[in-house]
């Protein structure tokens, strides 16, 4: 792997933003995310390349630190922001078909749940794994699932909700999108879940964390 590449993939995984950002200590000063993805970008590298050596590579790695808890949700947030940062200097080339995506994946925090901090990491976290997501907020009701569906049909849907008083508009929203798109791929998760709900409410896969959710993402991929 080439320096800049190399460089790149540690800022994504540190959640180096940009030069002026202040953490990690051990890079202060030093050129971001931002400044590299670009620099990788002025040396020729394909926009391609760039994605799955060094952006999908750094959430892969801090995903891993946090799945296996040695990393939090403030490291993963900070890394996906480097991540972001490193994105928009990619999306034209999603655009003009330069860069391939995995396909789409529509998420969403369920009615009645204004929570967005685990849906927000897990968004990022898809994206930076080459997926073009589509985050629907919060409070999500099964018609504004289904209106988007309808538009991309062949999309992967996530649902979170973090309360266990509304866990139970998961099943609502599944019942929903399976009565029209029986084999839809759904995606559940959330601190209260589990597997056992997952399977109850007629889900796909249930992860308690993104690299989980990533993992089961390339498959359907494949």
């Amino acid at each position: 792997m080439c320096d800049t590449l190399e460089r790149l993939m540690n800022c994504i995984e540190s959640g180096k933003i940009n030069k002026l950002s202040p953490f990690p200590a051990s890079l202060k000063g030093q050129d971001g995310a931002d400044e590299l993805c670009k620099l990788a970008l002025d040396e020729g590298i394909n926009p391609q390349v760039i994605l799955n050596q060094a952006l999908i590579p750094g959430m892969s790695k801090i995903g891993e630190k946090f799945s296996q808890g040695k990393a939090f949700v403030p490291e993963m947030l900070i890394s996906a922001k480097a991540m972001t940062a490193a994105m928009k200097h990619l999306k034209p080339f999603f655009a003009t078909g330069e860069i391939k995506r995995n396909g789409v994946f529509v998420i969403g925090t369920v009615m009645g749940d204004l929570h967005d901090i685990g849906k927000n990491i897990v968004s990022m976290t898809i994206e930076g794994a080459g997926w073009e997501v589509i985050d629907l907020g919060v409070d999500v009701k099964p018609e504004k699932f289904m209106e988007v569906i309808d538009k991309y049909p062949d999309c992967v849907v996530g649902l979170s909700a973090l309360l266990t008083t509304t866990m139970a508009n998961m099943e609502v929203v599944v019942k929903e999108i399976k009565s029209k798109y029986a084999d839809k791929v759904i995606l559940v998760g959330s601190a209260p879940l589990s597997q056992d709900f997952c399977k109850k409410i007629g889900a796909s896969f249930y992860s308690p964390d993104p690299q989980g959710a990533v993992e089961y993402l390339k498959k359907v991929a494949a």
